[in-house]
């Protein structure tokens, strides 16, 4: 199970990603960087959801307190990836952490409630739809 919740998450990874590249070319120079940033976390919740709906039945994770592991796994992983990348890119911790605040309305921290809490949801969501 968490072999195939890493795999997803290296997914998601691409998609946010993307998600950055479009948010610098695109959504800053047409919106600003306030309703940028709003934009960008917005469909990055959107794409977080996305993946994790189509893909719970595939990670094989089954009750509650498995989707929050698998979504504890997924945090620890951006978690990880974030700081090793920004410190690799010579920013400073104190530059790191900025982007863990709503400054410039950048949504990061709702991004990393909805990564946790996606697997859960997703599961709940696909187990109403289904009759």
């Amino acid at each position: 199970m968490l072999i195939r919740a890493t795999t997803v998450w290296v997914v998601i990874l691409v998609l946010a990603i993307l998600n950055g590249l479009l948010r610098e070319a695109v959504l800053f120079p047409s919106f600003g960087r306030q309703l940028g940033f709003v934009v960008s976390g917005l469909i990055l919740c959107c794409v977080i959801f996305a993946v994790a709906y189509f893909s719970i039945s595939w990670i094989g994770s089954e009750s509650a307190t498995q989707h929050l592991l698998v979504g504890f796994l997924w945090l620890a992983l951006t978690l990880s990836f974030e700081f090793s990348f920004g410190l690799s890119r010579g920013l400073g911790l104190d530059e790191i952490l900025s982007a863990y605040s709503f400054q410039d309305w950048n949504l990061w921290p709702l991004v990393l409630l909805l990564t946790f809490f996606a697997p859960l949801l997703a599961a709940k969501c696909k187990a109403r739809s289904t009759p």
